[in-house]
């Protein structure tokens, strides 16, 4: 199994912590997204989007880590990290929908390249625009960890949604986006820190990291 993916990417990233917390050995390959390596010939025969994270499995690409994630949980049972039962199976879709859908693609880098080359946006308007997005969606999180959180995001026990959250609050750290108001969703992130499989998936102990 071969993970192609890019050390700061979002996607690479909860895509990481999903296969550790599976306990599924990987190999991986660092597509560089600052030299336009997912734009080069060779990647874009396993990807035509041109987008990471691709995982090659048994001579097959799966593409988008939403369907790598929940491959990877229908694939590798154990631990489930979906909700027993069909209403908690939705909830963590809407918490995954609510980053993966609103939040995240609105501060990747093809959307962040586009604010600074054709709008010329400087650092600091990029960092407030991704605060922009990014605010009222840990809000709306918070709110929903209160409900139906019991040490995570969704009970307690880390299910795909933690797989999603902990990336973003990376990201948001790098846009300096103050997550000072958001002591549940911090306090998750400080319990995913020590945990084994999203400690080894952290960015700076990746092939390609600065």
């Amino acid at each position: 199994m071969i993970l192609h993916g890019y050390f700061r990417s979002s996607a690479a990233y909860r895509t990481r912590i999903a296969l550790n917390l599976k306990g599924v050995a990987y190999e991986q390959h660092d597509i560089d997204l600052r030299t336009g390596a997912q734009r080069s010939e060779a990647f874009l025969k396993l990807n035509p989007q041109g987008l990471v994270p691709a995982l090659e499995v048994d001579g097959t690409v799966i593409t988008q880590s939403t369907a790598i994630l929940e491959w990877l949980d229908e694939t590798f049972p154990e631990p489930a990290l979906m909700p027993g039962d069909a209403i908690g199976r939705a909830q963590v879709r809407g918490m995954i929908g609510l980053i993966a859908s609103d939040i995240h693609p609105l501060n990747n880098l093809r959307v962040l390249s586009e604010l600074r080359g054709t709008f010329g946006a400087d650092q600091a308007q990029i960092d407030a625009w991704a605060g922009r997005w990014m605010i009222p969606g840990f809000e709306a999180l918070t709110a929903l960890t209160a409900r139906q959180g019991k040490g995570w995001l969704h009970g307690a026990a880390p299910t795909l949604a933690d797989c999603y959250l902990i990336p973003q609050l990376y990201s948001a750290r790098r846009f300096h986006v103050d997550l000072s108001p958001f002591p549940a969703l911090t306090a998750i992130e400080e319990r995913a820190l020590v945990h084994p499989a999203f400690a080894a998936a952290h960015p700076d102990l990746q092939p390609g990291a600065d």
